[in-house]
């Protein structure tokens, strides 16, 4: 099925694309990457009378360092961030990108799209969940910044304007002796996971000193587990604080049953998952090499 006619708008600056939504009215939307607006146009789930694009304005794409901050421009690539050696430095968000899909939608979709879709199977929003993170926004009345944790309201629904657009997102670089991990599972690499969790952790010697555990695919929105994270946090990692990490990573999780999995088999999926995201983020604290990929079944 084709999409319904609409009208194509290339602005040159965020500026003059934040102009135009403004101007165009309520059947204007923006197109960043395209990966789920434009599948959903073809199915007619959605007609936008007016497309916004974003992929023609310069400087909107990057990954750069600043002062112990990672930087990254809201239209940079999935695969951008996957074959990045700054954004190697935060595995779990090297992890998630390179996860995403297939290569084709990796090459074409965008981190600011991603997040700004809040879809609850997406994966950008868990990962930046267990850091420092913020999103920069651009919007009629200016500027703004506000935590990531701020940023996903409900199922595809954000606290942006409906003529305001991500421009960066801005994550702080942990500490010495940090590591991290994120894991999907999921049925075939082109489908959203089943599940997934991420892990960001500090440890000094065996004491985990600080964590962050979240979830998706198993709410409407991504669930900070923070009872799994109290179980660990000043505490030595062990099988019997892992297994209750689990427990009670499996316990914050609340889904829904569906073609990919019953409720039940959802959470003990995400507990198993985030057991294992920390396994990994541990080793990776101590300096191991440690690759990771989706897990499909």
């Amino acid at each position: 099925m084709y999409p319904r006619a609409f009208h194509y708008h290339r602005p040159s600056s965020l500026e003059q694309a934040v102009s135009l939504l403004s101007e165009l009215g309520e059947e204007a939307k923006f197109l960043a990457g395209g990966q789920s607006l434009i599948p959903l146009m073809k199915l007619r789930f959605a007609s936008p009378a007016h497309l916004v694009d974003l992929n023609f304005i310069p400087g909107t794409s990057y990954i750069r360092e600043d002062n112990g901050t990672l930087r990254f421009g809201a239209l940079t690539r999935h695969a951008e961030i996957e074959n990045s050696e700054l954004a190697a430095r935060l595995p779990v968000l090297h992890d998630c990108a390179a996860g995403i899909a297939d290569v084709q939608v990796r090459n074409r979709g965008t981190i600011g799209g991603s997040l700004a879709e809040a879809d609850p199977s997406g994966d950008w929003a868990v990962a930046l969940l267990t850091l420092s993170a913020d999103v920069h926004c651009l919007g009629p009345r200016g500027e703004r910044s506000l935590p990531l944790s701020q940023l996903v309201r409900d199922a595809y629904t954000t606290v942006l304007e409906r003529d305001e657009l991500i421009q960066e997102v801005a994550v702080k670089l942990p500490p010495k002796g940090s590591g991290g991990a994120y894991l999907s599972c999921k049925r075939a690499a082109p489908v959203y996971p089943t599940a997934s969790a991420a892990v960001e952790l500090t440890i000094d010697g065996e004491v985990c000193q600080e964590i962050a555990i979240a979830l998706g695919c198993v709410s409407l929105t991504p669930i900070r587990a923070k009872d799994a994270e109290t179980v660990l946090r000043g505490r030595k990692i062990s099988e019997k604080t892992l297994a209750d990490a689990q427990e009670a990573a499996r316990a914050a999780a609340d889904p829904q049953s569906d073609m990919r999995g019953s409720a039940d088999y959802k959470r003990a999926l995400v507990g198993a998952l985030a057991k294992r995201a920390i396994q990994v983020a541990v080793r990776r604290a101590r300096g191991e090499r440690i690759e990771v990929s989706p897990i499909y079944a």
